[in-house]
């Protein structure tokens, strides 16, 4: 279990050179002191998800970095990241302690649709902004029924409906089979898929089986699936199931088009998987791959490679999870430098509402995060991908989701 003292973005107590003035802290402001902006989220270091604890690392180690330049206005940023094991009961516990026991101005990117749905209400119920959710569920980009929460990813259901056109534009006579999770995360694929395959295409879609994410394996998913006869499949899964997924349909010979969800499409999943099996998968993605040579000279990926190898390293270079996490810290960083000394709580959630044309250094040419009061998607780009065994290689132009 990864401890609060581990994942404390250092030098957050550093106190203000002598003779600095100090700016005015209002009592609108909890979480905020002269030297110190205080945030918290939930990460799931262990569990069932934990392929995406480098989110959280890399996001602390972000703010470290962001620190030793100095801060934020003046101020540094303690990021508290505890573990919730990818568990909503769990994340209950520890996102009250976040605010009412560490006093954190706002949360951050807490990870995953079950622990977010989970803690929603009492955020919004608290006036807590819960800012750049991680998680394309689309209950979290809901401004009218709650209003200081703001999604990060693309809507899963955007996702699905780009990869249900990519298929009828190549076999609109597919048999599809989809394996999801037993939730908002997998539902939404389901629901995406549906909003496009409708009327006589519905029966495109011939099986469709769920996990739970207590499961061990979803081999015996992939067994029935491959038995239905399907000749194209989705799989709507997070990271162990993703690679699972992928080994499985590789094992027993299927010979169709596969597609993965874009959070599981990192090259340390592919790679459990075994990039054999891997090859010619499919996925709708907006992270730069930083495996790909042709990359290597790309400015933003040189900023990451950098980045890695000073506060991280070699092997998260490649990993998009880590570099999905980037661009959302730099996100967060524009947020609070665009709030100056205003850091109340209304004001972050307002400067997070009025993101424009912003670009992540590892997120591909042509994506531009846009927020809105009445629109919280920030992403709505999406380039469709082609693993060719090694790379991830861009097929078309973007497609807007």
């Amino acid at each position: 279990m990864i401890s609060r003292r581990e994942l404390l973005a250092a030098g957050a107590a550093a106190t203000v050179a002598a003779g600095a003035t100090l700016p005015a802290i209002a009592d609108d402001m909890p979480g905020i002191s002269p030297t110190e902006i205080r945030i918290g989220q939930t990460m799931a270091y262990s569990g069932p998800a934990s392929a995406y604890g480098v989110v959280g690392r890399t996001e602390v180690a972000y703010f470290n970095m962001i620190n030793a330049q100095g801060g934020i206005n003046g101020r540094k940023v303690s990021l508290i990241s505890l573990d919730d094991g990818y568990s909503p009961p769990k994340a209950v516990e520890d996102i009250r302690k976040l605010v009412e026991q560490e006093k954190v101005a706002f949360i951050f990117q807490s990870l995953g649709t079950p622990s977010n749905a989970a803690i929603m209400k009492y955020l919004n119920n608290a006036k807590i902004p819960q800012l750049f959710v991680a998680s394309g569920a689309a209950i979290f980009s809901d401004p009218t029924h709650f209003p200081w929460t703001i999604g990060f990813n693309p809507k899963y259901q955007s996702e699905a409906a780009i990869y249900a056109k990519h298929i009828l534009a190549n076999n609109p006579k597919a048999k599809i089979g989809v394996l999801y999770q037993n939730d908002d995360f997998g539902q939404d694929y389901i629901t995406g898929l549906k909003s496009v395959l409708t009327g006589d295409k519905a029966s495109m879609i011939a099986k469709t089986v769920s996990y739970e994410v207590s499961e061990p394996s979803i081999d015996s998913q992939i067994v029935t699936l491959q038995g239905a006869g399907v000749d194209t499949l989705l799989f709507a899964a997070t990271p162990k199931f993703g690679a699972q997924a992928v080994h499985k349909s590789f094992a027993v010979g299927f010979k169709g088009v596969r597609y993965i969800s874009n959070v599981s499409a990192s090259f340390p999943i592919l790679k459990a998987a075994g990039l054999d099996a891997a090859k010619g998968l499919f996925t709708a993605g907006y992270v730069k791959d930083a495996s790909d040579p042709i990359m290597a000279k790309d400015p933003g990926i040189m900023e990451w490679v950098a980045f890695c190898n000073k506060y991280m390293n070699q092997a998260t270079i490649v990993d998009v999870n880590a570099s999905y996490a980037y661009g959302a810290a730099q996100t967060m960083v524009h947020v609070l430098k665009q709030c100056g000394n205003n850091l109340s709580r209304a004001n972050i959630l307002k400067e997070a509402q009025s993101l424009k044309n912003f670009t992540c250094a590892t997120f591909l040419p042509g994506i531009k995060l846009n927020t809105s009061a009445t629109n919280y998607a920030p992403i709505r780009a999406l380039q469709m991908q082609n693993f060719d065994g090694a790379h991830w290689k861009s097929v078309g132009g973007l497609i807007a989701s």
